[in-house]
């Protein structure tokens, strides 16, 4: 008598599908786009330290005195 295994308990070829460059493609814009959704809901929450104004005019400052230093010059 031979144990031969009814086709239900065989491996189904579709329960490990292999990937093709698309899927893997696909896959990596998906995790993008979660990451950029989490980034800007993080943003939108508003946790910042130093605000906004500050930042911008601290820029300003840096710029205008590299300016100044080089006319100067």
């Amino acid at each position: 008598m031979t144990t031969e295994k009814p086709d239900s308990a065989a491996p189904a070829e579709d329960e490990h599908p292999e990937y093709t460059a698309a899927d893997v493609r696909w896959a990596r814009v998906q995790r993008k786009q979660a990451r950029i959704r989490a980034e800007i809901e993080r943003n939108r929450a508003g946790d910042h330290k130093v605000p906004t104004w500050a930042l911008a005019a601290l820029l300003g400052l840096v710029i205008l005195a590299w300016v100044i230093l080089v006319i100067a010059s």
